[in-house]
């Protein structure tokens, strides 16, 4: 499973070898599936992404001859290439920088419009790659560490579709460590493999508010690897399952920038157990997907003897809406055959039986 993609900016092609391919190894395809791809999986989908990316800001540079902002989209590039030169951890940290992609995607688009394009963020980004001004956690737990950094300002957020939350006074820093610190103690102890994925590829959390109801809520932009939002519970093993829950829709985007699971766009809508509305094929693998980690994770909850009747309950319930949604995914016509056999893996690790209480399951 290839997908072919240039090499990108700061590297000088030699002609006829600007396409590399990226290959998906099959025994990464299964485990990604089944939602145990691991630290493997996560480099091979950043490089990816990196690759996806240095594709863009090339783009970016040959979209802006001619318009009035060409200048700035050249110098972005140029500087972008001498940063690659000059300090290779640099460059890696803004070509991952989780909105970039969102940031490009805006700044193409105005370009192919003949609108002005606002490059001062990705400037500033090249001059502080690390963001100084989000606020870096870090939680440690039986010598497993988990570093994040809390994106409470900067543009392109709003692109997880909730309402952001106002900067984090430092109480507030001080609540979400504390919280975070507890999830990742649940996520080590009890969901190591899970646990694993996490470390590897998540890298910023941006603060939401919660539902004018009260009610909890989360996401995962598209165009945001590495990034998770979500609204603060007072439950750790919550935001354990909205880490473990999110997680899962960012490494399936990144899945798909590299190989495409179903055709193009239909009028077509199904059932999603999940929603009151229903999805196009699209949206149903990603809520699908998303869910096996739900149904896993209760899984291994029930499994601890730590769960309860809660625990019983949820995994019931998530194991019966995404076994549905895998079957009407397979019987849509709409998967291609790589998607067919993702759905089937992901099919038979949501029909894995439940283990006894107290007896953790393996991979």
């Amino acid at each position: 499973m290839r997908a072919a993609t240039d090499q990108g900016a700061g590297v000088a092609p030699r002609p006829g070898q600007d396409l590399v391919p990226h290959t998906v190894p099959a025994p990464v395809f299964t485990a990604l599936a089944r939602a145990r791809g691991g630290a493997s999986a996560v480099d091979l989908l950043q490089s990816g992404q990196l690759s996806k990316r240095m594709l863009m800001v090339r783009a970016l540079r040959q979209a802006a001859h001619g318009h009035p902002d060409e200048r700035a989209a050249v110098a972005v590039y140029r500087g972008l290439v001498e940063l690659n030169r000059r300090d290779r951890a640099a460059w890696r940290e803004v070509m991952l920088y989780p909105y970039l992609d969102e940031g490009l995607n805006r700044a193409l688009v105005a370009l192919e419009r003949g609108v002005p394009v606002d490059l001062r963020w990705l400037e500033q980004l090249m001059v502080d790659p690390g963001r100084r001004a989000w606020h870096r956690v870090e939680a440690v737990c039986d010598g497993a560490a988990l570093e994040l950094r809390l994106a409470d300002q900067g543009p392109f957020r709003e692109s997880h579709g909730h309402e952001l939350a106002e900067p984090l006074s430092p109480g507030q820093v001080r609540e979400w460590t504390r919280a975070l610190d507890a999830a990742w103690t649940v996520l080590v102890r009890r969901h190591p493999w899970h646990a694993q994925t996490i470390a590897a590829g998540l890298t910023t959390v941006v603060p939401l508010l919660p539902h004018p109801d009260g009610t909890e809520v989360s996401s995962a932009a598209r165009r945001a690897f590495g990034a998770v939002a979500a609204s603060l519970p007072d439950d750790p093993v919550l935001l354990a399952l909205t880490l473990v829950h999110e997680f899962l829709h960012v490494q399936l985007g990144a899945l798909l920038d590299l190989l495409p699971l179903h055709g193009p766009p239909t009028e077509a809508r199904y059932h999603a157990p999940w929603r009151p509305d229903q999805r196009p094929a699209g949206a149903l693998l990603q809520g699908t997907y998303a869910h096996l980690g739900v149904t896993d994770f209760w899984r291994t909850e029930l499994a601890s003897g730590t769960g309860g009747e809660r625990a019983r309950r949820e995994y019931d319930t998530w194991r019966g809406h995404t076994d549905a949604a895998a079957h009407t995914l397979l019987a849509s016509g709409e998967l291609l055959p790589v998607g067919e056999r993702f759905v089937t893996e992901l099919r038979e690790a949501v029909r894995r039986p439940p283990v006894p209480t107290g007896a953790l399951p393996g991979r």
